[in-house]
């Protein structure tokens, strides 16, 4: 399997799993390494955030997965030097149904990796899940090496986690022994709330070192720059929010650097 395949899941929407997903893509790339991201949510908010035009989004991943075009030419440079993507639309929500029949979906966007050309030449691929343990999720997870979450300060966070949890384990058992959870990012956090550091406390507690330090604080910036097609790291690098991912982005080079060293 290739390396460094990283599913980014959370069953629950609004958690800010694909801002996590661009953020972070656009921090590593800024450091000089080669990103792809995987839109896999029929919605299309990474490619929205990442500046890709509806109409530039014909050879998108519904395609590759439909096998109407080699996985390699859905691949698109975007706006910034490092950062590629595989764009998605709205076609992709038929995609599960097209594929009821064949006793390999799960690992067909896994066999479109391993028989890319150019994939090899990525430091880390993003995939983008959509917000429910569908189809797609479970391609990913698949597909990918470690599972990247999300998880919002909020009451209900843990609520929906052990369930994500024990989709990951079913797949770990299941189709893919080699998958793991990366880590938690708590993400939304807000300082001033006490119910938002009473969940980062607990959450620490319950999953310890799974935990990422850095925590992504609720900030006017992130929200405002998906609606100008950019990452908050282009749209304003010194906000508090965009300073959180670049910090992020060094943490899990160090993770995955001290992996490779054991």
């Amino acid at each position: 399997m290739l390396s460094n395949i990283i599913a980014i899941c959370n069953q629950k929407g609004g958690v800010g799993k694909t801002t996590t997903a661009i953020n972070l893509a656009a921090a590593l790339s800024a450091v000089g390494k080669k990103i792809l991201i995987i839109d896999l949510d029929p919605q299309g908010n990474a490619s929205t955030g990442l500046g890709v035009e509806y109409s530039n989004r014909k050879k998108s991943i519904y395609e590759a997965l439909a096998k109407s075009i080699p996985f390699d030419e859905s691949i698109q440079q975007t706006q910034l030097e490092n950062l590629y993507i595989v764009p998605s639309n709205v076609e992709l929500s038929g995609i599960e149904s097209e594929l009821a029949n064949d006793k390999d979906k799960a690992f067909i966007l896994k066999s479109l990796l391993n028989n890319s050309t150019t994939i090899k030449t990525f430091d880390y691929i993003f995939i983008d899940c959509p917000p429910a343990l569908s189809l797609l999720t479970v391609m990913a997870m698949t597909a990918a090496n470690s599972v990247l979450v999300p998880l919002q300060c909020e009451f209900f966070a843990l609520e929906g986690l052990s369930q994500l949890i024990k989709t990951v384990d079913r797949v770990q058992k299941n189709l893919n022994p080699e998958l793991s959870i990366d880590g938690i990012i708590l993400t939304m956090f807000d300082k001033r709330n006490k119910l938002s550091t009473q969940v980062a406390v607990d959450v620490k507690k319950h999953l310890q070192e799974k935990v990422f330090d850095t925590m992504i604080p609720r900030n006017v910036r992130v929200s405002e720059a998906p609606s100008f097609g950019m990452p908050v790291v282009i749209y304003d690098r010194k906000s508090k929010g965009s300073q959180a991912y670049l910090k992020l982005a060094n943490e899990i080079i160090k993770k995955n650097d001290n992996r490779e060293a054991a």
